[in-house]
This record gives C-alpha cells, structure tokens and sequence, in this order.
C-alpha cells in the first residue's frame, strides 16, 4: 500500500513539472507578446493568461491531493525510511527539479510585470498626448468659430 502512494506521489511531482514547463512556456508567449509596444495583440495575452489561470487550477488540485495522500502514509514512511530509500531518492531530486522550476517562473513573471508597466505606461503617455493634441485643436477650432465677423482694424489718422 505504502510503495503504491509512494508512486502516486512521485507521478503528482512528474505532473506538477510537466505544468510548471507549460506555464514557462506561456511565459514566454507573455514575453514575446509584451517585447513589440507598438503591436500588443491583447487577446493572445488574455489567452496566455486564461491558460496560466487554468495551469495554477491544475497545480493547485495536485498540491491538495499531494498532501493529503502524503498526511495518510508518513508516519509509515518515517518509521521504514530504508524500505523506500529509492523513492524517497527520486521524490527529492522531483521536488528539487520543482524548486528550480518555481525560482524560474517567479523571475518570468517578474520580468512580464516590467514589461506589461512599460507598456502601460507608454500607452498611457500616448493617450495623454493624444489627448492634449485634440483639446489643442479644439481649442483653436472654437476660437476661430467665434472671430468670423472682425471689423476692420486699420483706422486712418490723417484726416
């Protein structure tokens, strides 16, 4: 009973990596998406970001199963540690794997964060100089609107 568990968790460790490489890749999708300002396709980012949502579901549910099963079978575990050395071995070279998998995605998701504010913050100056251009020839529109009739302005002083 022990050895199976001891397998289910071990392909739950092969699992979460194999998700964890999914979400790297959509990071890089993110990447690629966020690099060109000028071309920001926003439904492919979306996209990525509804998948990496449904990854984190995924992990999420194989942590919780991960636990429980391992709350059921430790004190087996620790009380036979050398029965199971070569899967307790295996498990940690996984969760060691799962580790650097993580410090990896945290460093993607911060360098997709910089680049989605300097986007944003490009679109916002934009739209504010956009927005200063068009009150500008508004401005100019209304003030040519209200000098239609001008009298004349040269008065002779000869006379």
């Amino acid at each position: 009973m022990t050895s199976a568990s001891l397998d289910m968790l071990e392909e739950s460790l092969v699992k979460k990596i194999e998700i964890m490489k999914a979400i790297c890749e959509e990071n890089a999708r993110q990447k690629e998406i966020l690099s060109d300002p000028e071309n920001v396709d926003f439904d492919e980012f979306d996209k990525t970001l509804d998948t990496k949502g449904e990854y984190i579901d995924q992990l999420d549910s194989l942590d919780e199963g991960f636990q429980s099963l391992f709350d059921r079978v430790k004190e087996e575990i620790g009380e036979n540690k050398e029965l199971y050395a070569e899967q307790i071995k295996r498990m940690q070279v996984l969760i060691h794997d799962i580790t650097d998998l993580s410090a990896s995605i945290e460093a993607e998701e911060h360098r997709n964060k910089r680049l989605a504010e300097q986007y944003f913050s490009t679109a916002r100056h934009n739209m504010n100089r956009s927005k200063q251009t068009s009150a500008a020839a508004f401005n100019y529109y209304r003030n040519m609107t209200n000098f239609k009739d001008i009298p004349p302005q040269f008065l002779d002083k000869k006379n």
